[in-house]
C-alpha cells in the first residue's frame, strides 16, 4: 500500500458500450480513483430498438446507480402477466405482477426500451471517457498491466482490460479461443409498435391491449410475447418460431413481414392483426453455447455477452450483464492494491452464477416446447442482490 503519496488512478479500459460495459463504467465513475475509459467499435453510440425485460436483480443495480426514479418514468410495469392459448385465445394462466415483485425479491420488474436503460447509463459516464469508431484487434498481458490494440494501430495501455464486447467478442477470442455455437432450431422476430395506432386490433383479442398486461401466446411450435414500454406508449413483441431454416445470430437482420406472417398461420386472428400492423421487423437465430470456464487471464477480464451468451428464456442477458458489470466495480473497488486479486475474485463470484442462469435458460428453452410449458424457479434468480453479496472469492 502507498503511504505519505497520492496514489494515483486506476486506468480501467472498457471494450464495448453496451449495457454491460456501460453498467461497469457507471459504477466505476461513482467510485472514487479510478479512470474509466470505454471503447467503442460503431461510429456512433445508439441502441437498435427493442425491448427488455429488466428483473427485480436488474432493478436493484438501476437503484444503486440512482437511476430508479428516472428509469420508471421510462419503463412499463405491467399489472399481470398472462398465458394464453395460441389459437383460441383462452387464459391458461393470471400472475399478478405489479406490486407483487417487490414484496417477494426487493425490487419490481418492469419492461424499458433498450435505447432508454442505454442512455440513462451513458449520462453517468463522463463524454471525455467514451471513444467511438475504436475497434479492439486484439488485448495483451504485460509486465505491469494490460494493453488494447485498435484496428488504428493505437495501443491504450491500462490497469486492467475488460471484455464487454458482445457475443461475438474479440477479447474473449483473444483468450480463450473461438467458442463454439450451436443453432437451436428456433428463429425469432423483434417489433415495436405504437399502442395508439393499434386500438382497432385491440377489439379482436381476447384480453386488454392497453399496456396494462404481459401476454404470452404458448403454441406447439413457438410463442409470442406483448408486453408494453415507455409506459405504455409502445407495444413490444418478441415471436419466437421452431425453424430448421438457419438464421443470423445478429438480432438486427431485417425481416419480410409477409414471412412472419406465414410462420405463425392458424394461429389467434386477433393476435395476427397486430403483427400485420408492423412496418418493419427484425429475426435472428437462437444459438446456444457452453459455459467458459474462465473469464480471466491477468488482468484481463470478460463481462456481459462476452462471458455469457445465454439463450433468451429466461430474460436475463442484460441483467446478468448489469450484475457482473456492477460486482466487477465492486471488487476493483475492493481490492484496490492488487489488481490482479481483484479481477481472480470477480470471475470467482460471478462465473457459477452466470453459468447457472445460462444452463438454466437452456433447460428452460426445451420445457417450452412442452404442453402446457414447464417453468423453472426463478426466486433464486429474482432475489439476488449484486450491491450486498459479499465481495471476494464465491
Amino acid at each position: 500500500m502507498e503511504t505519505g503519496k497520492a496514489r494515483r488512478k486506476q486506468r480501467i479500459v472498457i471494450v464495448g458500450a453496451g449495457i454491460g460495459g456501460l453498467t461497469a463504467a457507471a459504477a466505476l465513475c461513482r467510485m472514487e480513483g479510478f479512470e474509466v475509459m470505454v471503447y467503442e467499435r460503431a461510429a456512433q453510440l445508439g441502441e437498435v430498438g427493442a425491448g427488455l425485460q429488466m428483473a427485480p436483480n436488474a432493478v436493484k443495480v438501476i437503484r444503486a446507480l440512482g437511476l430508479e426514479d428516472r428509469f420508471r418514468r421510462v419503463a412499463a410495469e405491467p399489472k399481470a402477466r398472462l398465458s394464453l392459448k395460441w389459437d383460441d385465445g383462452t387464459v391458461r394462466a393470471r400472475e399478478p405482477f405489479r406490486g407483487r415483485m417487490e414484496e417477494m425479491y426487493g425490487a419490481s420488474y418492469h419492461m424499458a426500451h433498450r435505447a432508454d436503460l442505454h442512455r440513462l447509463l451513458l449520462s453517468l459516464v463522463p463524454e471525455h471517457a467514451i471513444h467511438t469508431d475504436a475497434e479492439c484487434t486484439g488485448v495483451a498481458n504485460t509486465a505491469s498491466g494490460a494493453v488494447m490494440r485498435l484496428a488504428s494501430g493505437q495501443e491504450v495501455e491500462a490497469d486492467a482490460v475488460i471484455g464487454a464486447d458482445g457475443i461475438h467478442s474479440v477479447v474473449r477470442m483473444q483468450l480463450f479461443g473461438r467458442s463454439e455455437a450451436r443453432f437451436t432450431n428456433q428463429i425469432c422476430w423483434r417489433l415495436i409498435l405504437p399502442m395508439e395506432e393499434l386500438h382497432k386490433a385491440a377489439g379482436k383479442l381476447p384480453v386488454p391491449l392497453d399496456g396494462s398486461e404481459y401476454t404470452g401466446w404458448l403454441g406447439p411450435s413457438g410463442h409470442v410475447l406483448f408486453y408494453p414500454l415507455r409506459g405504455g406508449d409502445l407495444l413490444n413483441i418478441f415471436a419466437g418460431r421452431v425453424s430448421k431454416q438457419w438464421a443470423d445470430e445478429a438480432w438486427a437482420v431485417p425481416s419480410a413481414i409477409d414471412e412472419m406472417l406465414e410462420a405463425y398461420s392458424g394461429w389467434h386472428p386477433g393476435m395476427l392483426d397486430v403483427l400485420s400492423r408492423a412496418t418493419e421487423t427484425y429475426k435472428w437465430g437462437i444459438y446456444d453455447r457452453d459455459p467458459l470456464e474462465r473469464w480471466v487471464s491477468g488482468r484481463i477480464a470478460l463481462l456481459g455477452d462476452a462471458a455469457h451468451p445465454m439463450m433468451p428464456t429466461l430474460a436475463q442477458g442484460a441483467a446478468i450483464s448489469m450484475e457482473d458489470g456492477y460486482v466487477l466495480a465492486r471488487h476493483l473497488d475492493a481490492y484496490r492494491s492488487d489488481v490482479t486479486a481483484a479481477l481472480s475474485a470477480y470471475e470467482n463470484q460471478r462465473q457459477p452464477r452466470a453459468s447457472r442462469v445460462q444452463l438454466q435458460a437452456r433447460r428452460q428453452f426445451l420445457n417450452n416446447q412442452m404442453v402446457p410449458p414447464q417453468p423453472l424457479p426463478v426466486d433464486w434468480i429474482y432475489g439476488y442482490d449484486a450491491i450486498t453479496v459479499p465481495v471476494g472469492p464465491a
